[in-house]
């Protein structure tokens, strides 16, 4: 999306707390090439796949949903029982949402999010430890299934339609009709875009579909990374991301970063700067890649206990 990749670029050159690499840059990516670079691929046991239609309106719902997994100072993470082992995060959104659809609640359905109560959605998430910001989530669902019911019948599939096939249209849609995806900030007189979970969306009904149906979009490409807590955590272990002492202090100190603050703002527009430079530069070296399936092979790497040696920073909000 060019409003998100030029002031990403706009904020990556006036930082002031957070700089970029590019030697370390190049370090890695000629290290995975030798190594062998391969893009996760869409993975079913976590998420539902069912009936086309449910499908689109369960990513939405998930993709609502998808921010701030971490817990606060003192309390215990989040987590669920599953057969597939203990499940924290990400996974234990996408994996309780799966099973409350498997199981008959309706959370596909418009009209029951616009009247979900808040035990509604505690037994739907169910679990032990903290998830944050539960009444924001809440909020977010009933603006969901307001906006849905009002404007398109009711149906996800039906707004994701109105994109016309196209990734960018589809996310500026999320963020023109729902004020939780509407994820940007002020810098130095400039606004900066994001858009992350808007982002995300579509690149989640590109791999639930396969890239076909409902996740086919002509300008696939054309999105960025998606500037949340982990990716940076990632880049800064690799050295690609460097912080003053201060700022790096406030992250190892586990201290919160204001929301919107030039701190928080230039970390997430380094991380998309700095994937869109390794996207540059590994199709340099032969291998074009596409920005979000290197956000999703960096993803996956912070999963590994090495690229957790240092905390990620930590900023309470609905946007990542």
């Amino acid at each position: 999306m060019d409003e998100v990749l030029k002031t990403a670029k706009h904020v990556a050159a006036k930082s002031q707390a957070v700089a970029l690499d590019k030697e370390a840059l190049i370090r890695f990516c000629r290290k995975r090439l030798q190594q062998g670079i391969k893009v996760p691929p869409w993975d079913d046991r976590y998420h539902f796949c069912g009936g086309k239609e449910e499908t689109v309106a369960y990513l939405l719902v998930l993709d609502s949903l998808n921010f701030c997994f971490w817990p606060p100072l003192g309390s215990l993470r989040w987590e669920i029982e599953d057969e597939l082992g203990k499940l924290s995060g990400y996974y234990a959104l996408a994996t309780s949402l799966k099973r409350a659809v498997e199981s008959g609640v309706p959370i596909t359905e418009a009209e029951y999010l616009a009247e979900l109560s808040l035990d509604q959605i505690k037994q739907i998430l169910g679990g032990q430890g903290v998830l944050q910001l539960l009444e924001d989530r809440l909020k977010i669902l009933h603006e969901l299934g307001h906006v849905l019911l009002e404007d398109y019948g009711g149906k996800a599939h039906h707004l994701v339609e109105t994109a016309e096939g196209s990734a960018v249209k589809l996310a500026r849609l999320l963020a023109e009709k729902l004020s939780s995806f509407r994820d940007t900030a002020d810098y130095q007189d400039h606004k900066a875009f994001f858009y992350k979970r808007a982002q995300i969306f579509a690149a989640d009904l590109h791999g639930a579909f396969g890239g076909k149906d409902w996740g086919h979009f002509a300008d696939i490409d054309k999105l960025t990374a998606f500037a949340d807590y982990k990716l940076p955590q990632v880049l800064r272990q690799l050295g690609i991301l460097r912080y003053t002492r201060a700022l790096a202090q406030k992250v190892d100190q586990k201290i919160l970063l204001e929301s919107g603050g030039p701190e928080e703002v230039e970390i997430r527009a380094n991380t998309i700067w700095a994937v869109e430079l390794i996207r540059q530069e590994l199709d340099r070296m032969g291998k074009g890649l596409r920005a979000f399936e290197i956000d999703q092979i960096l993803w996956h790497l912070g999963q590994e206990a090495v690229f957790k040696k240092k905390p990620y920073h930590r900023t309470a909000t609905i946007f990542y």
